[in-house]
């Protein structure tokens, strides 16, 4: 272990994972509630060994050769499409993150959309702000049924799969779509694979779990919102890119989309006076996927887990990039 190992925390992050960290390096950690500028955290670690991370660093390839001492990079988060992976892997630098932790979480955060945005729950708590509530009404905030309804997944990967079971226990049937079929998890709750095209046509709810790519940046654009069913909802907890946000406002009061659900946006945030904002059948939360406080710890403490391993020249628990260590004859 090199106990003086330096280390830049790019924002404060549970104490116990902090406390294990402190105990093992120096560490500098980033005060402000917002991520720190660009050029701030260049310099922050141009003399660290050691970078613990956030989705919202830009960690690219002139970062990476500005901090020549730079051992590791361990990022607090599943996704690492901030960092440039490929110039870590040239130099040499494991790059961590936290699979697998944040799945059940999310999945239940994607079904609290989902469940507001069909049953307009947004909606009646703003006429209730607004003074409207003036007895029971008939035609009033008219939602969408979720039981037996058609559940679209887009990418049936851990979390996707995980939302998935949940739709069991409504009686949902269930389609998703992705680059291949995954037929064991997809027997585990009885989904049928279908095309991407197949998918938008059929679904009562759409819900977004796939990666943020070229080939997935503004998957859901004009042309994909046409094809879906009319009153349809999109639920998005995994990448802002993947929607293309004017065509969703569009979509939506145009009257041909039933709703949308957004844990995720882009940019992050959006901005306040944003017309999404205020749409009504448009429910948008501030990234909170992973938001409990056994999850978030449980992240942190992977994270710390990965730097630790990093600045004694072990193998990353929860390594991005495998092959620097045979690479490097490491591995």
């Amino acid at each position: 272990m090199f106990p003086m190992a330096r280390v830049f925390v790019t924002r404060r992050i549970p104490q116990s994972a902090l406390d294990r960290l402190q105990a093992e390096a120096t560490v500098d950690v980033w005060p402000e509630p917002l991520p720190p500028p660009y050029e701030e955290l260049r310099r922050r670690v141009a003399d660290c060994e050691g970078l613990l991370c956030l989705l919202t660093d830009r960690i690219d390839a002139d970062l990476i050769a500005a901090a020549p001492r730079l051992r590791v990079i361990s990022q607090m988060a599943v996704g690492y499409d901030n960092i440039d992976v490929a110039a870590a892997t040239a130099r040499g630098i494991p790059v961590g993150h936290t699979p697998g932790v944040l799945t059940e979480t999310t999945a239940d955060l994607t079904w609290a959309l989902l469940l507001a945005t069909a049953r307009r729950l947004l909606d009646g708590v703003r006429s209730i702000e607004a003074g409207q509530w003036r007895t029971w009404d008939p035609l009033g905030l008219l939602g969408t049924d979720v039981h037996g309804a058609t559940l679209g997944i887009v990418g049936l990967g851990r979390i996707g799969a995980a939302v998935a079971r949940r739709a069991v226990g409504f009686g949902m049937c269930i389609l998703y779509t992705g680059p291949r079929e995954k037929p064991d998890v997809a027997a585990g709750v009885g989904a049928t694979y279908v095309d991407f095209d197949t998918l938008l046509r059929e679904s009562d709810i759409v819900s977004i779990h796939c990666p943020l790519t070229p080939e997935t940046r503004h998957l859901f654009d004009a042309r994909a919102f046409a094809r879906m069913k009319p009153g349809a909802i999109l639920i998005n907890t995994a990448r802002g890119g993947i929607v293309d946000h004017e065509a969703l406002l569009e979509a939506v009061r145009s009257g041909h989309l039933g709703g949308a659900g957004l844990d995720v946006t882009e940019p992050e945030p959006l901005p306040a006076d944003h017309p999404l904002m205020h749409q009504e059948r448009v429910i948008v939360t501030p990234h909170i996927g992973s938001a409990t406080v056994r999850t978030r710890t449980r992240m942190a403490n992977m994270a710390v887990d990965n730097l630790l391993a990093g600045l004694r020249g072990e193998r990353l628990p929860y390594c991005v990039n495998p092959e620097v260590y045979t690479k490097n004859g490491r591995g």
